[in-house]
């Protein structure tokens, strides 16, 4: 009520104009509201009408701090995308420095090629399918934890190339009568970069692997699985009982959403397969004790591990390990919400682009098929006539 004592008010009638109108943006149709004020008025109805102006200097103001605050973080995200191997934290380079110590796997090749400044890995056509080796595709927040999920998968399947479709999977060696052939391929690649590949190497399909068949967390941006905790016959969770192990993969916001064709991201595919309900336990003794209520497997952050058919206690292996780390960026849920839709957006328009060339593909055969049939027609017409021509004057001439 101050700010309206301050005006000045006389028995002529006069426009107030709120100064903001200038900022109006795209989104915001109307224009800044204009208030009449004529002679009678009360204090209290150009109060109301100030405030509604203030109110809309606000939104507006707001909306520009928000697309300024998104354009800030779309600049830093995509810096730090570019810089994906020249910025790497310590744990992300030793996982990097383990993998290419195995100089004659494919694991180590596909990282050789993408740590190198001029790479354009991710163009080229035999590994644009390859969406990263297991390794690189999670952290974990703690070393103890990184070391037991690497050992508990195996240097093997750490080591796994993983790609979205099963053509890319095949893109990758090709066989002949005499079996492979490593003219083409993976194969090819390595020696073009004087490298041998002589390792067998596994490759993961995300296209055919079955996903998660239930929902997530609610407000979770990790996308972790709502996955029912063991119950003990007293409906109690079991003593010790951390979690599970596919929710404790931390997993960069790229690899969230639309992966696959179908939408999945990685969690529910790729790490569901590896790690399904495995769960994880304070101690050995605990793990122990839970084992009616263990399915699916379990490890303990001793060092316990129990999965099919047996127990073991012994220590870990030094293996190839998951980084340690979460996503150093503190992203505003705005920003991902809308990252998300872009990326939604994105992930529609190619799988309508891939319907629309389907469909263009069943017209063309239509076409072909039509002109096929049109052609046998006209000539089945042309020698219809030739017949009648031939035939109908004979069977006169004899009557």
């Amino acid at each position: 009520m101050s700010l309206i004592r301050q005006l000045p008010i006389n028995s002529r009638s006069m426009v107030v104009s709120d100064p903001s109108a200038a900022l109006n943006l795209a989104g915001h149709d109307s224009p800044a509201p204009h208030v009449f004020v004529g002679e009678g008025n009360q204090d209290g109805q150009l109060s109301q009408q100030t405030e509604s102006m203030i109110s809309h200097s606000k939104i507006i103001q707001d909306d520009l701090q928000e697309l300024v605050t998104l354009q800030k973080y779309h600049k830093i995200s995509f810096s730090a995308t570019k810089n994906q191997y020249s910025d790497l934290s310590k744990s992300e380079k030793e996982t990097l420095g383990n993998i290419l110590k195995h100089d004659k796997s494919a694991a180590a090749l596909l990282c050789m090629i993408k740590s190198q400044p001029e790479s354009q890995a991710s163009d080229h056509p035999l590994t644009k399918d390859v969406v990263g080796i297991v390794a690189t595709l999670g952290k974990v927040d703690d070393d103890n934890l990184s070391r037991l999920l690497s050992d508990y998968l195996g240097l093997e399947t750490m080591l796994a190339m993983v790609c979205k479709t099963y053509e890319g999977v095949k893109a990758l060696e090709t066989y002949n009568k005499q079996g492979l052939n490593k003219s083409l391929g993976l194969h090819a690649l390595a020696t073009s970069t004087g490298r041998s590949l002589d390792d067998p190497f596994l490759v993961i399909c995300l296209e055919s692997l079955r996903p998660y068949p239930g929902e997530f967390i609610a407000d979770d941006p990790q996308r972790r699985l709502d996955l029912l905790k063991p119950r003990t016959i007293n409906a109690e969770t079991p003593r010790g009982f951390l979690g599970f192990a596919v929710n404790m993969i931390n997993i960069d916001r790229t690899h969230l959403y639309n992966i696959t064709k179908s939408g999945f991201g990685l969690r529910e595919t790729l790490f569901y397969n590896l790690l399904s309900r495995l769960q994880v336990y304070r101690s050995r003794e605990e793990m122990l004790k839970a084992l009616p209520y263990i399915p699916d497997g379990a490890i303990s952050l001793d060092g316990g591990m129990v999965r099919s058919p047996g127990i073991r206690l012994g220590h870990p292996r030094e293996v190839v390990r998951f980084p340690i780390g979460y996503e150093r960026l503190s992203i505003p849920e705005k920003y991902l919400e809308t990252e998300n839709q872009i990326k939604e957006t994105k992930w529609k328009k190619d799988r309508m682009a891939e319907d629309l060339s389907r469909e263009e593909s069943y017209l063309d055969h239509a076409k072909v098929n039509y002109e096929i049939k049109k052609q046998e027609f006209l000539k089945f017409l042309s020698d219809s006539s030739m017949y009648t021509a031939q035939v109908i004057p004979q069977f006169y001439g004899t009557i």
